[in-house]
């Protein structure tokens, strides 16, 4: 019996981990006036911030997660558990994004904002440089409804 309950929990923690969160529709204006569309699952609570892409087999193009802090920050994030390559903005409170790197599956070495910030940006790996993301641009907030 405690062989059993042990095998439940650690499916239901899986299960939990790789649950997708309620997405919301945003834009990023680049510098050229263009704006570029995606989905993101939003990550505004402790816990939902602590599992983000862990264990996700998939993760499609044009699709991410923005992981919402209550005040600004240097924050850092690692890939402990998350099989996918992914690229990562810091994004200040007023949207505009300060930094964008690139992420090592399961890695835990630490990526850290160069400067403060409220929010982060997740996305497969390459989908910033494919549509033409840098430095500067800004995302529209407003889907958010603060």
């Amino acid at each position: 019996m405690k062989k059993y309950l042990i095998v439940t929990f650690f499916c239901l923690l899986f299960l939990s981990c790789s649950q997708k969160l309620p997405v919301k529709n945003f834009s990023i204006k680049k510098s050229s006036g263009e704006e570029v569309f995606l989905k993101l699952e939003v990550a505004d609570t402790f816990e939902t911030r602590q599992k983000g892409f862990m264990y996700r087999k998939s993760i499609p193009f044009g699709t991410g997660m923005l992981f919402v802090f209550e005040n600004d920050q240097i924050l850092s994030f690692w890939m402990k558990n998350t099989p996918l390559p992914l690229s990562i903005a810091y994004i200040n409170s007023k949207g505009r994004i300060i930094d964008i790197f690139d992420m090592t599956p399961y890695s835990v070495n630490s990526i850290v904002s160069t400067g403060y910030s409220r929010y982060a940006l997740e996305v497969p790996q390459g989908w910033f440089e494919k549509n033409g993301i840098k430095r500067g641009d800004f995302i529209d907030l407003s889907p958010l409804s603060f």
